[in-house]
């Protein structure tokens, strides 16, 4: 008799993987993989993580499903279950929508792009709410360039929809922790009143779900569906820049939650005032409540976000390494998570101790490593440039506020890119003494907490002088 167990045929499609793979990656991406269950033509393995899934469904889809056609017959589906920590798991479908849109857990998940039918008939204690438990306020570390929008955020999670911070708008480049942020609020919201529907949703699967409410004729089931929720996060809000309709819809939504008394949080890849192809209307309504800009970590953020990372993980980098990272590798949080990740598989794959070699063998692939020395007159004429004024009136005894404030940065960028000792900067800047410069690191530092036009002006001159 033909044995069709969940093991035997997961067995037979190892073999396929194995000859049409290298042996590490096997070893790597499929030998982890443990068969759950197979019934009514579906397989259901489980995946040790949220990315171990991305991994697959990026690279190794087509082989899955072919080997799958191939041993159990055409049509068959396979489901993962991710496992996010010992006590919680996710179930996802092989073409990965279900990550996204399976908020009614016990409802069945579809292989092709058509929104699911949960909106039609919700169902509140089965809402999943589609966070990721390992974004919290614990691990996301304050700095001086996430220090406002995290205490706000914190001020959300604590009280949604009773403070002014609705909505609350949180803006910034790409990898400075935007995701996390939104994350930890939904998480502790959840944690303080499990009773609050809540729902993270990015832009681009709201537009999915939008645009197939159409196609099937359902669009009053989703409006209602979205209308339930009480705290609903949205992110990469200007994915929604050019499409009018989709536009209008969360418009209406937007309207409804808000008049209810309903918490709204938006992150976006840049501030309200810069959104193109965005109705009016929303951007008024974006600027509601609060607007919150996370910046990119400085070198002592950087650092202290990877002592966290390496701890977390239970790892042990030498001091020099993280040092040397934290300052080498300063546009993203997620590839600095990423080269940690990284050191360890090549230490672990090629049997190379954690060191200064390996650090910069990895860190050369996404960065730049330059030991370039800043000068005092580099500093100067870069300062001058940035402020339009020349070196002559930089350097004269003149108190305009413009000139006074142009010379206090460069004295202060020179403190924090030089080894010169304060009265060599003084001397050199205009000719003042050691307490002037003192004083002027003193302004620019503090300003800088307080200030974000001043702290804009610091980065900016920062980045031109590295680059």
């Amino acid at each position: 008799m033909k044995d069709n167990s969940h093991v035997t045929l997961w067995n037979k499609c190892l073999k396929i993987f194995q000859d049409n793979v290298s042996e590490s990656t096997f070893k790597t991406w499929f030998a982890p993989i443990v068969p759950l269950k197979y019934s009514d033509n579906t397989i259901i393995i489980q995946v040790p993580s949220q990315f171990f899934y991305e991994f697959l469904e990026e690279k190794f889809v087509d082989l899955l499903r072919q080997t799958l056609y191939k041993v159990i017959g055409e049509g068959t589906k396979l489901m993962y279950n991710v496992m996010v920590d010992r006590s919680s798991e996710a179930t996802v479908n092989l073409e990965g929508t279900n990550r996204s849109t399976a908020i009614d857990t016990q409802a069945g998940v579809q292989l092709d792009n058509k929104s699911p039918r949960f909106i039609q008939t919700p169902k509140a204690r089965n809402l999943n709410p589609q966070l990721n438990p390992s974004y919290n306020f614990t691990n996301f570390i304050e700095g001086d360039s996430n220090k406002l929008a995290r205490s706000v955020a914190n001020a959300v999670a604590e009280n949604p929809a009773k403070t002014v911070f609705n909505p609350l708008f949180i803006h910034g480049d790409s990898g400075v922790g935007k995701t996390h942020l939104a994350n930890a609020i939904g998480t502790k919201i959840k944690e303080k009143f499990p009773e609050k529907r809540v729902l993270y949703v990015s832009a681009h699967l709201f537009k999915v779900q939008y645009t197939d409410s159409v196609r099937n004729n359902t669009t009053n089931d989703f409006i209602n569906f979205y209308q339930t929720i009480d705290i609903l996060i949205i992110d990469d809000i200007q994915e929604f820049a050019g499409v009018t309709k989709t536009q209008n819809t969360f418009f209406h939504i937007f309207n409804h939650l808000h008049q209810n008394g309903k918490q709204l949080v938006l992150t976006s890849d840049r501030s309200p005032v810069l959104l193109q192809g965005m109705n009016e209307r929303l951007l008024t309504r974006f600027k509601w409540g609060m607007v919150a800009e996370l910046y990119k970590p400085s070198v002592d953020l950087r650092r202290d976000i990877l002592r966290n990372k390496i701890h977390r993980d239970g790892l042990n980098f030498p001091p020099e390494v993280i040092d040397f990272i934290a300052e080498n590798v300063d546009d993203s949080v997620r590839d600095l998570e990423g080269i940690v990740i990284s050191m360890m598989a090549h230490s672990t794959i090629y049997n190379k101790d954690i060191d200064l070699a390996l650090a910069s063998r990895i860190v050369s692939k996404v960065a730049t490593v330059e030991n370039k020395a800043i000068t005092i007159d580099q500093i100067v004429d870069v300062v001058c440039k940035y402020f339009k004024i020349d070196q002559k009136t930089l350097h004269s005894r003149s108190r305009k506020r413009e000139i006074a404030s142009a010379r206090q940065m460069a004295m202060y960028l020179a403190k924090v890119n030089t080894d010169s000792s304060t009265t060599n900067i003084g001397r050199c800047i205009g000719n003042r003494n050691h307490a002037t410069v003192l004083h002027a690191c003193k302004v620019i530092e503090e300003q800088c907490e307080v200030d974000k036009n001043v702290k804009a002006d610091f980065d900016a001159l920062q980045r031109e002088l590295k680059n």
